[in-house]
């Protein structure tokens, strides 16, 4: 005789539904994380390519990290350099007009302005560490004050640089070594100075003696004014070298990131319609438990 009984169908029931509870706990569990596993037991064979391109990916944000300072330093050379250019620049064009002309109403506060120009980039900070100091970071690379400061000293003894560079890890195997001390910039600029202040004062009108002084430090300026705009020219060069490594870097971290991604990331779309699909059936599931509990003898019976 067929023995007519619920419990067996209950406990089928319940079983399907414990398991439909876990497949949606675990979907929504991907949904909040993001992430297809939690832990790197769940990944598998695919744990050990993950943790060395974890690795690999830590060392190449490393290198991006390294590049976008050093980036950020030779940006800072780049201003400093182009502002003395530019003030190195206009001072020249001053001079030629005073002795154009034989006026100079305002030519000695011109030199001393430029002078301190001079001076104010050649001591240029990056958070409170001179920028052209070398590794003698703890004095001013340029020492003269004022331009009566310039008399009788010879050019290299008003800088305190060296000519000890940085480096920094750029890649696999990579080091860029960058850096500029003051007495690059400004060593053949010192004689122009020197020259412009030994001729001076400068009143309302030039003397012949200074037309011929202003003349001679003209010569001595273009010669500053074309080491300053080589250092510039080297300084772009570098910055083209560490532009170039930083897209490097940048491409690198991308693709690496795109491996552990395509391993750990969990596809949000799908897990949604997977939730949507799971809810579905638990609900089903419940719906049919609880006829079944519903149901008694008298309902076979009838």
């Amino acid at each position: 005789m067929t023995r007519v009984a619920t419990i067996p169908l209950q406990q089928t029931l319940s079983g399907a539904i414990q398991r439909s509870q876990q497949s949606l706990a675990t979907s929504q569990l991907q949904l909040a994380t993001e992430k297809k596993v939690n832990d790197y037991a769940g990944l598998g064979l695919d744990a050990v390519r993950t943790l060395s391109a974890k690795s690999m990916l830590a060392q190449q944000e490393t290198y991006k990290t390294n590049v976008s300072r050093v980036s950020t330093t030779l940006s800072l050379y780049q201003a400093n350099i182009e502002a003395i250019d530019s003030s190195m620049g206009s001072l020249r064009d001053e001079l030629f007009s005073a002795i154009g002309t034989g006026n100079s109403p305002g030519l000695q506060d011109i030199i001393t302005d430029a002078f301190a120009d001079l001076r104010s980039g050649l001591n240029a900070k990056e958070a409170g560490v001179p920028l052209f100091a070398g590794s003698q970071t703890s004095s001013t690379p340029f020492l003269p004050r004022t331009l009566d400061d310039l008399a009788g000293i010879a050019p290299a003894d008003a800088f305190t640089n060296d000519a000890v560079r940085l480096s920094t890890r750029a890649g696999d195997g990579l080091d860029v070594q960058y850096g500029i001390g003051a007495s690059d910039i400004g060593s053949k600029l010192i004689p122009a100075f020197q020259a412009l202040a030994a001729a001076g004062p400068y009143g309302d009108t030039l003397t012949d003696e200074q037309k011929q002084a202003v003349t001679n430090a003209l010569d001595l300026l273009d010669a500053g004014i074309t080491q300053v705009g080589a250092v510039n020219a080297a300084n772009g060069r570098k910055q083209a070298q560490v532009e170039t490594l930083s897209v490097r870097a940048a491409d690198r971290v991308t693709l690496l990131s795109n491996t552990i991604g395509s391993v750990q990331n969990a596809d949000l779309g799908q897990v949604a319609v997977d939730i949507a699909q799971r809810q579905t059936i638990l609900q089903a599931s419940y719906s049919v438990f609880s006829q079944l509990n519903a149901m008694s003898l008298a309902n076979f019976l009838n």
